[in-house]
């Protein structure tokens, strides 16, 4: 909305405007743009656009997805350990019954060695982890979707 006090009426027949020297804003009406942001004027950025570098937007679909919560048979076998110790896991008919779902796993990897027969229900199971499963004398249950 136009006004009497804005600054541009009231500097008519000034010929810099208030701006000093000649030129000075001249080429640059509204500023000098952002640079300086990796150097100079750094702490600006990281305290007023944090967001300002970096990657940010589109991801592919196949990165989207997201992981496997894994777990290695060594690690199934310490935690089994540390369940019965706890009085939270019993054996029925010679096995440990173990689901993984539960504890927040989705895959059983083969790393490591078995110790007890488990019953192990996994989504997803490596070839070798569901050798040595079996080796140990336990099974592997496969849930149903």
């Amino acid at each position: 909305m136009p006004h009497s006090s804005r600054k541009v009426r009231k500097q008519r027949g000034s010929r810099t405007h208030g701006w000093g020297q000649v030129g000075q804003h001249r080429c640059h009406p509204s500023g000098r743009g952002k640079s300086g942001g990796l150097k100079h004027k750094w702490t600006y950025v990281v305290k007023y656009q944090p967001d300002r570098f970096g990657k940010k937007g589109f991801r592919p679909r196949r990165t989207s997805q997201g992981e496997l919560e894994t777990l290695n048979v060594w690690e199934l076998d310490l935690l089994v350990d540390t369940l019965i110790q706890e009085n939270k896991l019993k054996a029925e008919g010679g096995l440990y019954p173990v689901d993984l779902e539960t504890l927040g796993f989705q895959k059983l990897l083969g790393a490591g060695r078995l110790t007890k027969p488990l019953a192990v229900k996994a989504q997803f199971c490596s070839e070798i982890a569901t050798k040595k499963i079996q080796d140990s004398g336990g099974q592997l249950i496969k849930p149903e979707n």
